[in-house]
């Protein structure tokens, strides 16, 4: 199923003239200011989030997983419910895949598909969280930081057998997540695990071409609950600087103990030049993988301020790599997609809406409550006329959810899929 520019056209009708009123009377307000308006608009349309192919279908708990109607069965149909999204949202525009769970049978084919739905490929995910069929070694106790050498060699090959595959289809960057750790105090030496770790990472980094970076990912508990190999930034951090200049941590929303103070945590990695990626998602407890902004969307709102300043002031830091890790136990995922993406542009819009010179001047004066009020003036402000016009200007839908249901975007995925289809790797 693929929607054309007609389709979206046709939706858009009904809105475009309350949309008009809206944009004009925010733009007059904010041009009053001395807002660059349509500077604000070219960023969000500018800005891209790339969807993880394991996020196209029903997530799962400990206990149990629930398929929702008309996954998609490979991975042809992952990218075709991603294209979905792009055309909606014009937001969606790469893809981020996990091997084995993603691996093409016909690359040529699957580039000029990405090109048919206007994707690029993003970051390419390793598995080593769990066993595949057929492999010869397990990782019941451990993957790169296994003190079983063998078991880290295969570790090793797995990670430079995905980059081999991201590197036919154009990808840049490895990202490697670990559920390496112990669940009882005393299980395994900390500090040979945290080395064999490093060692194996270094072997990765060494073998990856000159062009690629490597994402690091970190996460405090979960599968294990003593303790995690890379439990948290500043592990992550040294691991990095251990196996070099592009090698960096990846921030997930999720990963933190609760209450964590995530937006000092991006503003220190990016003044430190090693943020290369984030990962969008909302938590209520833990690792929870909700609706982007569902949760938390004023701490959203302040860790975007930090993206937004490091993006304009520190650059020793790259471009990060943009994407959304969540699991949509409860909704239509591609739903929950929308809603994501719409949050995540929401939050930008306002960052970008923030008067940093004058935030700075109040600082330096210590004019505490004036810095709170030009935060919350920026973050209480409704952007979202800003974010449809950069929509618009793109062929986007004005309202993409309302354009998903009423173009009856999932009955047609249950007729040409069938009703109980099931999403690979999951």
């Amino acid at each position: 199923m693929q929607l054309n520019k007609d389709q979206i056209h046709t939706s858009n009708q009904a809105g475009l003239s309350r949309h008009a009123a809206r944009f004009d009377f925010l733009a007059a307000q904010l041009g009053e200011d001395g807002t660059d308006v349509e500077g604000i608009v070219k960023a969000l349309a500018d800005f891209q989030v790339a969807i993880p192919s394991w996020a196209l279908g029903a997530g799962g708990t400990r206990f149990g997983r629930f398929s929702f109607h008309g996954e998609p069965a490979n991975l042809e149909q992952k990218m075709a419910d991603v294209g979905i999204l792009h055309a909606l949202t014009q937001t969606a525009g790469a893809i981020s895949l996990h091997i084995p769970w993603d691996i093409p049978t016909d690359y040529a084919s699957i580039r000029q598909l990405a090109q048919a739905h206007g994707l690029v490929f993003d970051a390419v995910n390793s598995n080593t969280f769990q066993d595949q069929a057929g492999q010869d070694l397990s990782y019941r106790h451990g993957s790169l930081c296994s003190t079983d050498e063998a078991a880290r060699a295969q570790a090793i090959a797995h990670n430079l057998e995905v980059v081999r595959i991201g590197d036919q289809l154009g990808s840049k960057s490895l990202t490697v997540w670990l559920a390496d750790g112990t669940s009882f105090p005393g299980q395994r030496s900390f500090q040979r695990a945290l080395q064999n770790t490093e060692d194996s990472l270094r072997q990765i980094y060494a073998g990856m071409p000159k062009d690629w970076s490597l994402f690091i990912e970190y996460k405090p508990y979960e599968p294990n609950f003593y303790s995690t190999v890379i439990q948290d930034w500043g592990t992550s951090f040294m691991l990095a600087n251990a196996c070099g200049e592009r090698a960096y941590t990846l921030v997930d929303l999720g990963h933190h103990l609760p209450n964590c103070n995530i937006e000092q945590i991006v503003s220190t990695l990016m003044l430190k030049g090693k943020l290369g990626g984030f990962h969008f998602n909302d938590s209520k407890y833990g690792d929870d993988d909700l609706t982007v902004g569902s949760i938390k969307p004023y701490a959203l709102f302040l860790i975007f301020n930090e993206l937004v300043y490091g993006m304009r002031n520190n650059p020793q830091n790259p471009y990060p790599a943009w994407m959304i890790d969540a699991s949509h136990n409860v909704k239509d995922p591609l739903e929950d997609l929308i809603q994501s993406l719409e949050a995540i542009q929401e939050a930008y819009a306002k960052a970008l809406l923030v008067d940093q010179a004058a935030l700075a001047a109040a600082q330096d004066a210590h004019d505490v409550v004036l810095c709170q009020e030009i935060l919350q003036g920026a973050y209480r402000t409704d952007v979202r006329p800003l974010v449809q016009r950069a929509r618009l200007q793109l062929g986007g839908a004005l309202d993409p959810l309302a354009a998903y249901r009423s173009l009856g975007i999932r009955q047609g995925l249950v007729a040409a899929r069938g009703k109980h289809s099931v999403a690979s790797g999951l």
